[in-house]
């Protein structure tokens, strides 16, 4: 059997490789399991023979390993199933899976902006009638945490469906945490109640008032200097953005939906209401108080 290694997100990358080691006739139970330090020649060596009963195998997870040339080589050349399970694999690992084994990806959302469909696309996989909103819901609480949204997408098996947000909130039973470029967002398009709701949500979620703080003025710098690459150069996408202020696309494209919404005066107001919050709190005033006025102001 071939050496076999299944990339891509931790969760659905196993969920792969227990379906296709079963359609194979082997039991991921029945099959040695070795991860972190114990993937080593010395640990590996006593599985990689066949058994008196058949081809035998194990399964090598090299999350927290480091496997070397000789490691892979030793797996590769093994007369027995070997599954590796490798989420993101370097391109000379990768090199050997192809040319000694197979690889078999299991794609999933990169981005918490692309897990809503993915989370479509599961639920319609197991004839779920779940609803486009409830979809987003389970996205905003549990974000890539894949394994999770899994698990209550089996729990909504077991009742009567459809199911729109309301029904599967009140089976979850959490709140989205809160998200601070929403809550500049909102605030920035005149949407006050919507955003001191963000607010209270990152609050009640143990964020501390002064770290809120420090991510609003880093937020707003980059919103002010989005504010002015497109003064200077017109028509500025996130691409662009990411390179110019040496972020990630993700917070550059949320700074850029906020100061789409600005200009110059509008942000060196904001950025005086924001030196004034970081000052009364630093001089004692009620953190939580201090940033719902700040977000109301910033609403204004």
């Amino acid at each position: 059997m071939p050496l076999t290694a299944f990339t891509g997100p931790r969760f659905l990358a196993e969920e792969t490789l227990r379906t296709t080691l079963a359609a194979r006739g082997l039991s991921v139970r029945d099959l040695p399991w070795l991860a972190g330090e114990d993937v080593t020649a010395e640990h590996l060596a006593p599985h990689l023979s066949p058994g008196l009963f058949g081809d035998g195998g194990v399964i090598v997870d090299f999350a927290g390993a480091k496997p070397d040339k000789a490691l892979l080589e030793l797996l590769a050349g093994a007369p027995v199933t070997v599954a590796v399970l490798d989420e993101s694999p370097a391109a000379t690992r990768m090199k050997v899976y192809e040319a000694r084994g197979e690889v078999i990806p299991t794609p999933g959302p990169a981005r918490p902006n692309d897990v809503t469909g993915w989370i479509v696309a599961r639920a319609k996989s197991m004839r779920l009638p779940l609803g486009k909103d409830a979809a987003v819901y389970l996205a905003e609480v549990f974000g890539l945490d894949l394994a999770g949204i899994a698990g209550e997408l089996t729990k909504l098996e077991l009742l009567d469906g459809p199911f729109d947000r309301g029904r599967v909130s009140a089976v979850v039973g959490r709140e989205p945490p809160g998200d601070s470029f929403a809550m500049l967002g909102a605030a920035t398009a005149g949407r006050p109640g919507e955003a001191v709701t963000q607010l209270r949500r990152l609050m009640a979620s143990g964020e501390d008032p002064f770290r809120l703080l420090g991510a609003v003025v880093w937020q707003y710098s980059l919103v002010a200097r989005c504010v002015a690459l497109m003064a200077q150069d017109g028509r500025v996408n996130e691409n662009i953005a990411a390179q110019r202020l040496g972020v990630k696309p993700y917070p550059a494209k949320k700074a850029l939906d906020v100061a789409r919404r600005l200009n110059e005066p509008k942000i060196r107001a904001h950025l005086g209401r924001i030196l004034d919050a970081d000052l009364a709190m630093k001089r004692g005033l009620d953190p939580a108080v201090t940033l719902e006025r700040l977000i109301v102001q910033l609403s204004l």
